[in-house]
C-alpha cells in the first residue's frame, strides 16, 4: 500500500488496488480542470470556496505519485483546527463519492474534507458497490452518467439489498435534467444536487441525511432486538415448533388475498413474530405447565397481551403492530381479552390475525392434542363463529382463502 500527504484536504489517501486499473489519475493535479472550472463558475463560489481552489491546485502536485495504478481511493480526511466534526462527536462520518471525471471528485473530495467527513473515492459503478459492502459508508454522493454501470443500476442494487438499503444516495444531475431526476426517484435516490457544487448546500444535506441515517439504523437496530427477544420466546417451548414462521407465511398469503395494503400486510406479517412477545414476563410455571392452568393462573397468562404492548409501544413502526398484540384474543361477542371488545370494535387487523392464528394452532399438533386436518380446522372455526366468537363474513373470506390454497 503507498501513502502519499496531499495538502489540499490535509488528509492521507490510502492506494486499495481494484479490478479495474487505470491511469485515469495521473497527473490529475497537474492538469487539473478546476482551474477551468474556477474561471468559468467563479462568480458562484464564495471568497472561501476561491481560496480552497488555489490552495489545492497548489498543492496537488504530490497527488500523482498516489495513482499509478487502481481504480479508487480512500482518503481519510483529518478535522480541521476549526471543525467541530458536524456535531458527530468522535464517529467520523463516512461518504463514498463516486463519478468518473477526477475533477467533479475531487471537488466533493475537497468540500466534504472541510466539514470533517472520511470520504472514500470510486471512479466507477462496479467499484463503488465493491466498497460499499466492504467500508459500509454512511452516504453516497453519486454520479448518474458513467460508463458501464451507470448511477441507476447501482443505486437500485443498492436499495434492494437488506445490508444496504439505509444508506442515503445523492444523486449528482445537470441542473435541469427531469428526467434523470424522475428515474432517481423510482430508484430510490433520497436526494439531488446540481453541478456546479454550492459548498454550503452540499454540507446540509449530507449532514442531514447522515444523522437520518442514522436515526433509522437506531430503530432498525431496536426492531432487531424485538424480532430476536420474540424468537428466543418461542424457543422456551420446544412445543410450538416454527409456528411464528408459518404464521408470518399465511399473514403475508391471506393479506394479499384480502387485499390488504403493502404496510398492513407487513404489519401481519411482523405481528407473526411479535404477537407473543409479552409471554417473557409469564413465569415458566404458568407458561410451560403441560396440564390445564387454574383461574390464577389463567389470569397471569392473560396480561401477555398488556406486557407486549408495553414492550413494543416505544417504536413508532410498532403502531399498526401493537393492536394485533394487544387484541388478538378478543371474541366477536365480547367474551375475549384484555379488553372485552364486540364486533367491529375489535381492530381489522386483530380479526385477521386471529383467523390465522387460530387455524396454526388447530392444525399443528402439541402435547395436549393431535393436529387436525385442514377441514377439520375449518369446521371447529365455523363451529366457534356459529357461537359468536370471530366474524361471520371474515370467517367465510378465510375458509375459501384455505380451500384456494389446499385446491391450488
Amino acid at each position: 500500500m503507498v501513502q502519499s500527504k496531499c495538502n489540499y484536504t490535509g488528509s492521507t489517501e490510502e492506494k486499495v488496488s481494484g479490478s479495474n486499473p487505470t491511469t485515469l489519475y495521473n497527473s490529475v493535479c497537474k492538469n487539473h480542470a478546476l482551474r477551468t472550472q474556477s474561471e468559468r463558475h467563479s462568480e458562484q463560489l464564495s471568497n472561501n470556496d476561491l481560496k480552497l481552489k488555489e490552495s489545492y491546485n497548489k498543492d496537488c502536485n504530490n497527488y500523482a505519485s498516489v495513482n499509478d495504478n487502481g481504480d479508487l481511493l480512500v482518503s481519510r480526511s483529518l478535522q480541521g483546527k476549526e471543525k467541530s466534526l458536524n456535531n458527530f462527536e468522535n464517529d467520523v462520518p463516512k461518504v463514498l463519492v463516486v463519478d468518473d471525471h477526477p475533477a467533479s471528485r475531487m471537488t466533493a473530495v475537497a468540500l466534504l474534507g472541510m466539514e470533517g467527513y472520511e470520504v472514500i473515492e470510486a471512479e466507477s459503478g462496479s467499484a463503488a458497490v465493491h466498497l460499499v459492502s466492504e467500508k459500509q459508508p454512511d452516504l453516497i454522493l453519486l454520479d448518474v452518467m458513467m460508463p458501464e454501470m451507470d448511477g441507476f443500476e447501482v443505486c437500485q442494487l443498492l436499495k434492494q439489498d437488506e445490508q444496504t438499503r439505509l444508506i442515503p444516495v445523492i444523486f449528482i444531475t445537470a441542473l435541469n435534467d427531469r428526467r434523470s431526476r424522475i428515474h432517481g426517484i423510482e430508484v430510490g435516490a433520497d436526494d439531488f444536487l446540481s453541478k456546479p457544487f454550492d459548498r454550503l448546500e452540499l454540507a446540509a444535506r449530507v449532514k442531514s441525511l447522515v444523522r437520518q441515517k442514522r436515526l433509522n439504523e437506531d430503530l432498525d437496530h431496536a426492531e432487531r432486538a424485538l424480532f430476536s427477544i420474540a424468537r428466543a420466546i418461542e424457543s422456551r417451548d420446544p412445543n410450538t415448533g416454527d409456528h411464528c414462521e408459518r404464521l408470518v407465511k399465511l399473514g403475508k398469503a391471506f393479506g394479499e388475498y384480502l387485499g390488504l395494503s403493502r404496510n398492513q400486510i407487513r404489519d401481519l406479517m411482523w405481528g407473526g413474530y411479535l404477537h407473543d412477545i409479552g409471554k417473557i414476563g409469564i413465569p415458566d410455571s404458568v407458561l410451560l405447565k403441560r396440564g390445564k392452568l387454574s383461574p390464577q393462573e389463567w389470569e397471569v397468562m392473560k396480561r401477555h397481551v398488556l406486557i407486549g404492548e408495553k414492550i413494543c409501544q416505544p417504536l413508532r413502526s410498532m403502531r399498526g403492530v401493537i393492536p394485533i398484540i394487544r387484541s388478538h384474543h378478543e371474541r366477536w361477542d365480547g367474551s375475549g381479552y384484555p379488553d372485552g371488545l364486540k364486533g367491529d370494535q375489535i381492530p381489522l387487523l386483530a380479526q385477521v390475525f386471529q383467523m390465522i392464528d387460530i387455524y396454526d394452532a388447530l392444525t399443528s399438533e402439541r402435547p395436549y392434542k393431535k393436529a387436525f386436518t385442514s377441514t377439520e380446522a375449518l369446521s371447529i372455526m365455523i363451529d366457534e363463529t356459529n357461537k359468536g366468537w370471530h366474524n361471520q363474513e371474515l370467517m367465510h373470506q378465510f375458509a375459501k382463502f384455505i380451500n384456494t390454497v389446499n385446491n391450488s
